[in-house]
C-alpha cells in the first residue's frame, strides 16, 4: 500500500478484464439491482454466485454471534451460580480492616524491596484476587467498621455505629449465630479488642459501637439466645475485668472473666505461656477466651519485638483452625471463623505507612496458613477476605512541592523504620512525664528519630514540633516518614473507595464488584443457615432481655461523629489517658 494511501482504500488495480468482471459482479452482489454494469448469462451465474457466498457467510457469521453470546450467558450463569449446600463444610471469612488497594501496592513493593525479590513477586492476597466490594453504609457514603461489619454479618446496610443492629434498632441475625444454632462451631480472632466493631457484629447487638463493656457480657454468653461463640482469640481484657482490678476500662464493678467460666465454662486464659500451651491448637478445650492485651495489640512492626509477650496473627489463625477442626472431626457440621487483620484500619489511621505494611504483611501469612489449612483439609470448604473499608485515603507518591512532580516512592524509607509512630510517641510522652525538657528533650528525640524512625536528617523545625505538641507526636512521627517516602494521605478517617475481595475455589458468586451485602449473603448462603429466623428471634427476645437499650442515654437517638468514635476509643485514652 501506498503510503498516503487510505487504510480501506480499494485493492482493485488488475488490468485484465478478469479483474474488471469479478469487480463488475462484486458491485452487482453488493448493490443488486442498483449495479450499473449490464448482465451477460455468464454474470447471471457470477452474481447468484456471489449472492449465496454472501448469504452463507451473513448466517454463518449471525450463528456464530448468537452461539457466542448463549455461551456466555451461560458461562456467566455458571460463573455466578448460588453455592448448593449440602455436605459438611467450613467457612472462614477474613477481614482486612481499613485496607484499600493502594495497601497491596505499597505493601507489595516494599516486600519485593526488602526481602531482594523480583518485581513478579506477588502476595498471597494478589493470587486470590477476585473482585471489589462497595462500602457506603445507609447513613453515609463512607462507612465506619460497625456498618461495614453489619453488612458481613447481617447482610443488610445499617447506620455508621451500629452492632448489628438496623436503622430502627432492631437487632438483625448475624451468619455467626445462625451458624451456631445449626450446629456448626463457631470462633473469634482479631488483634485488636474482641469487643471492637468487627468481632462484636458476629456476636452482639447493641445501638452503638461504644458499649464494648455489654458487648463484652454477649460475647461470653449473656446474650438472648445464650453462648453462640466457641473460640476468641485477641485483645481488649480491659472491658472484662472489674473496674476495682487493674487494668480495667469497665464503668462497673462485675468481673466478665469469671462470669464466663463459672456460668457458661469457658476456659481463660491471658498470657503468651498460656497462649504456648495451647499447642497451636491441639490441647485447646472449647469454649476458649484467650486475651492477651489489655485493649489493642502493639502493631506488627513492634510486636515482633515483643514476641514473648503477645502471640501473632498467623499462630492465633493456625490455633483456631486446628482447635475448630478437633471440635468438629465427629460432627456432620464444619466451623464457621472469622479472622480480622485489624490494626491495618489503626495504622491508616495514623497515617504511618511503615505500621501499615507490616500489618499487611502479617495479614498476608495469615491468609497463607488458611489456604494450607484448606489446601490439606479433607472437608470441603471455602475462605472469603475482603475489607470493611479503606482508611487514610492512602496514595502511593506525594507531591512535596509546586513544581512537576517526581514519579516516585522510596519503599527503602519504611524500611529503616524500626518501630511504629505509635510506639514512639508513647516513648515520648513517657519520657516527658519524668521530667525530661529542653536541650536534653531535643537530644532525647533526635536520637528516637534515628533510631526508631532511621531518618538521619531531621529538620529543627520537625524537632521543635515534637517537643512543643508531644500529644500530637503520633501524627507528627508518622508525617515525617510518609513524606520522605512520598506516600500521601488525605484523611485521618475513612475513605468511599471501593475494596478488593479476595476468595478461594467455590466463591466465583463474588468475581466482579459487588455490595458488601452480598458478601454477607454469600456466607449465609454457603452455609445454608437461617439469619432470618434468628433475626424473628431476635427480635422477639431483645423485648424482654433489653439487647435494644443503651448503658449512656446520650448516645440515643443519634449518631456519634467519627471524631467522636475515632477519639474516644483509639489514640489519646490508650496511649496517652487524656484527650488534646
Amino acid at each position: 500500500m501506498a503510503p498516503n494511501e487510505p487504510l480501506f482504500a480499494s485493492d482493485r488495480r488488475g488490468s485484465s478484464i478478469h479483474s474488471e468482471e469479478q469487480a463488475a459482479d462484486e458491485d452487482t452482489a453488493l448493490l443488486g439491482s442498483q449495479g450499473k454494469i449490464p448482465l451477460s448469462p455468464r454474470h447471471h451465474y457470477g452474481f447468484w454466485r456471489e449472492l449465496g457466498l454472501f448469504t452463507w457467510a451473513l448466517l454463518a457469521t449471525a450463528a456464530v454471534i448468537v452461539l457466542a453470546v448463549l455461551s456466555q450467558h451461560h458461562t456467566s450463569q455458571q460463573d455466578h451460580k448460588k453455592p448448593k449446600p449440602g455436605g459438611k463444610r467450613n467457612l472462614i471469612f477474613m477481614v482486612s480492616d481499613g485496607m484499600g488497594p493502594a495497601s497491596l501496592s505499597m505493601t507489595r513493593s516494599f516486600r519485593q524491596l526488602q526481602a531482594g525479590l523480583p518485581i513478579d513477586d506477588i502476595l498471597v492476597l494478589d493470587q486470590h484476587f477476585i473482585g471489589s466490594s462497595r462500602t457506603r453504609s445507609s447513613s453515609s457514603l463512607v462507612t465506619d467498621s460497625a456498618a461495614g461489619a453489619t453488612a458481613f454479618s447481617c447482610g443488610m446496610k445499617s447506620y455508621n455505629g451500629a452492632i448489628s443492629m438496623l436503622p430502627d434498632h432492631t437487632p438483625c441475625g448475624t451468619v455467626l449465630e445462625a451458624a451456631k444454632k445449626a450446629g456448626y462451631m463457631t470462633g473469634l480472632v482479631v488483634t485488636t479488642d474482641i469487643t471492637d466493631a468487627t468481632p462484636a457484629c458476629f456476636a452482639s447487638h447493641v445501638k452503638i459501637r461504644l458499649e464494648e463493656d455489654l458487648i463484652a457480657q454477649q460475647e461470653v454468653g449473656e446474650h438472648p439466645l445464650g453462648r453462640v461463640v466457641d473460640l476468641m482469640l485477641g485483645g481488649g481484657r480491659c472491658h472484662f475485668l472489674s473496674n476495682t482490678t487493674d487494668g480495667s476500662c469497665r464503668g462497673d464493678d462485675r468481673d466478665i472473666t469469671k462470669l464466663a467460666q463459672d456460668k457458661y465454662g469457658w476456659t481463660y486464659i491471658d498470657s503468651r505461656e498460656e497462649f504456648d500451651g495451647l499447642e497451636l491448637g491441639k490441647a485447646v478445650k472449647l469454649p476458649l477466651l484467650g486475651l492477651f492485651a489489655g485493649s489493642d495489640f502493639p502493631f506488627e512492626i513492634d510486636r515482633r519485638n515483643m514476641d514473648d509477650l503477645y502471640p501473632s496473627l498467623d499462630e492465633m489463625t493456625r490455633t483456631a483452625l486446628n482447635a475448630l477442626e478437633v471440635a468438629t472431626q465427629d460432627s456432620d457440621k464444619g466451623f464457621f471463623l472469622m479472622i480480622e487483620g485489624s490494626r491495618i484500619d489503626h495504622a491508616g489511621h495514623g497515617n504511618d505507612p511503615a505500621a501499615q505494611v507490616h500489618e499487611v504483611l502479617a495479614y498476608n501469612r495469615a491468609m497463607a496458613s488458611v489456604v494450607e489449612f484448606l489446601d490439606r483439609s479433607e472437608v470441603e470448604g471455602v475462605f472469603v477476605a475482603t475489607s470493611d473499608h479503606e482508611t487514610g485515603g492512602l496514595s502511593i507518591a506525594k507531591q512535596l512541592h509546586p513544581q512537576y512532580p517526581q514519579y516516585k516512592w522510596f519503599p527503602e524509607v519504611l524500611a529503616n523504620a524500626t518501630h511504629s509512630s505509635e510506639h514512639l510517641a508513647r516513648q515520648l510522652n513517657s519520657h516527658i512525664s519524668q521530667g525530661a525538657q529542653g536541650d536534653d528533650l531535643k537530644q532525647y528525640i533526635t536520637e528516637l528519630v534515628q533510631s526508631g524512625l532511621g531518618i538521619q536528617d531531621a529538620s529543627d523545625g520537625e524537632i521543635q514540633l515534637l517537643v512543643d505538641q508531644p500529644l500530637l507526636s503520633v501524627y507528627t512521627f508518622a508525617d515525617m516518614i510518609s513524606r520522605r517516602a512520598q506516600i500521601g494521605w488525605s484523611t485521618h478517617g475513612h475513605s468511599a473507595v471501593d475494596v478488593n475481595i479476595y476468595g478461594s475455589v467455590g466463591t466465583d458468586s463474588l468475581r466482579g464488584n459487588h455490595e458488601n451485602t452480598e458478601i454477607g449473603e454469600f456466607l449465609r448462603e454457603y452455609l445454608d443457615v437461617d439469619v432470618k429466623a434468628i433475626t424473628d428471634e431476635l427480635v422477639e427476645k431483645s423485648k424482654t432481655f433489653g439487647v435494644a437499650t443503651t448503658t449512656d442515654q446520650s448516645w440515643t437517638g443519634r449518631e456519634p461523629t467519627e471524631q467522636e468514635l475515632y477519639m474516644v476509643e483509639r489514640h489519646y485514652e490508650h496511649l496517652y489517658g487524656e484527650a488534646p
